[in-house]
């Protein structure tokens, strides 16, 4: 059966002298604000290797927003890449790091089994077995996409250290926001509230089971406040509403976009602090004793969790993806984790 829809699915087909030669389509930027679907060869899996075929591949919306924009930084060119990255920004480049697939040939452990794997959009590839995580059983695979999601936040709160009973501020209801909050929600006696402009995320807030309150009524005097609104209006409200000797926890990404702040007044005398928070790096307060998959693993299992469906917020199949990428550009208020369904045939 899995080898009737790898045929189908991924691009099986016969060559003339009888081999089997592997193809997949793929998601590549072309140009900043173009994008293109390529039809790309596979190599065949060797010793230790798997071939996947993606089910579901997630959008992480800002990060790749700025790609599909040509808005990274030159100084960020090599920072910047995803882990199975093709080409160099601004393009052609294919980027990603949210896939769920099926593992149709590889180690018996893991043939069959549901994987996230941090490659970009393509219907099949062939990576290391151990690039891939298997999804714990009971998690759908849909949901499964959110395990970058999660572990970033996983890693935001490590930096931001949250204590028993502590008050935090998540500004930015958007896909990292949202499972920042939710994993907030889950420490004893933490008052959580998301804050966003959007007034509509109070629908999301209410289903991940914390506070919601507009930019215009934000609530003050927060021990911790979490900037994930990649706006510099959220970063100088996070100023604005932290305690006294409080600290801040810069966890977006602008791109190479200016930020403007205002560190005049009270910044000094209330002896803020900013701190940044970036996935790349285990965060330093566990950097000694967990590594990169124990985390994404960690993400994985924290997804048994239901309401993380409320950060699923559409879906479109493969074939729609350069305009679903450029509509997502444009600004798309209403998306949190916008979905790629590629299990239907080519």
């Amino acid at each position: 059966m899995l080898t009737h829809l790898l045929r189908r699915r991924s691009g099986i087909n016969r060559s003339r002298t009888g081999g089997t030669v592997l193809e997949s389509s793929a998601f590549w930027v072309e140009s900043p604000n173009v994008g293109v679907l390529r039809r790309e060869p596979l190599p065949q899996p060797g010793e230790g290797e798997v071939l996947v075929r993606t089910l579901y591949t997630g959008v992480s919306r800002g990060t790749e927003a700025s790609v599909f924009s040509g808005q990274v930084p030159v100084s960020e060119f090599e920072r910047m890449r995803a882990p199975y990255q093709d080409g160099d920004f601004p393009g052609p480049v294919k980027y990603g790091y949210l896939n769920v697939g099926v593992v149709d040939r590889g180690p018996e452990s893991l043939r069959g089994r549901i994987v996230f794997t941090l490659f970009p959009h393509q219907s099949a590839f062939v990576v290391p077995a151990d690039a891939v995580v298997p999804v714990p059983a009971g998690i759908p695979a849909r949901r499964a996409v959110l395990a970058g999601a999660v572990e970033t936040a996983v890693n935001v709160l490590w930096d931001a250290r949250p204590l028993v009973g502590d008050r935090v501020s998540v500004i930015g209801a958007g896909m990292i926001g949202c499972c920042v909050a939710r994993l907030l929600r889950g420490i004893p006696g933490v008052e959580v509230v998301l804050i966003d402009v959007n007034p509509a995320r109070q629908a999301v807030a209410d289903r991940l089971g914390v506070g919601f309150a507009d930019a215009a009524r934000p609530p003050g005097d927060r021990d911790i406040v979490i900037n994930t609104s990649g706006s510099a209006a959220g970063l100088q409200l996070s100023l604005e509403t932290v305690v006294t000797d409080g600290e801040v926890v810069e966890a977006s990404w602008y791109g190479d976009r200016p930020v403007t702040l205002m560190l005049g007044a009270d910044f000094h005398s209330r002896r803020l602090t900013i701190r940044s928070s970036q996935v790349g790096a285990v965060a330093a307060s566990r950097r000694g004793n967990r590594s990169t998959r124990e985390r994404l693993e960690l993400a994985l299992r924290l997804l048994h969790d239901p309401a993380y469906d409320a950060v699923l917020t559409g879906e479109s199949s493969w074939r729609d993806l350069p305009e679903v990428m450029a509509t997502l550009a444009r600004g798309a208020p209403d998306v949190l984790c916008h979905t790629i369904v590629w299990g239907e045939p080519e």
